[in-house]
């Protein structure tokens, strides 16, 4: 079994009431919301890698104000040739405030749109589980930085 770690840092960006959201393009075509963020480059600050993904996604540039926890994804699925990938997602989730930039939509990337939620509509949306994670952690503030189930 072939083991893949991915960190990955993401943004909570709220503002009179709304959730900035990208919509994520799974490889089967299926779109669902999520938070903006990304996989870190190697070498990079997770700080850095939030402010790069969320101005690649959104044309928003942010201020990562606050970390507000990790969360882990654990998940099997085929690969190639009938072997299964053992996948680790990391996500480093952070507060972040807006401080420029013209929302606008990511070109030739994993997401196709990016727009402002009400918050009370989030639940309606079709999205991914990491939204609901971020908003947990925004809302709870663990002192841990870990989610109790």
């Amino acid at each position: 079994m072939h083991k893949e770690l991915r960190v990955a840092a993401y943004g909570v960006c709220v503002r009179d009431g709304r959730i900035l959201l990208a919509r994520w393009v799974a490889g089967d075509g299926t779109k669902r919301w999520t938070l903006p963020g990304g996989g870190m480059d190697h070498g990079e600050d997770p700080y850095d890698t939030v402010v790069r993904e969320v101005d690649e996604e959104t044309g928003y540039t942010v201020d990562p104000v606050t970390f507000l926890g990790v969360h882990t994804v654990l998940r099997r699925y085929p690969r190639k040739l009938g072997t299964v990938a053992d996948f680790h997602g990391l996500r480093l989730v952070y507060e972040a405030t807006v401080t420029g930039g013209t929302l606008r939509h990511e070109e030739n990337g994993s997401t196709d749109m990016a727009a402002w939620h009400d918050l009370a509509a989030v639940d309606g949306l079709p999205r991914v589980e990491l939204v609901d994670v971020g908003l947990r952690l925004w809302r709870e503030r663990p002192p841990s930085g870990h989610l109790l189930p």
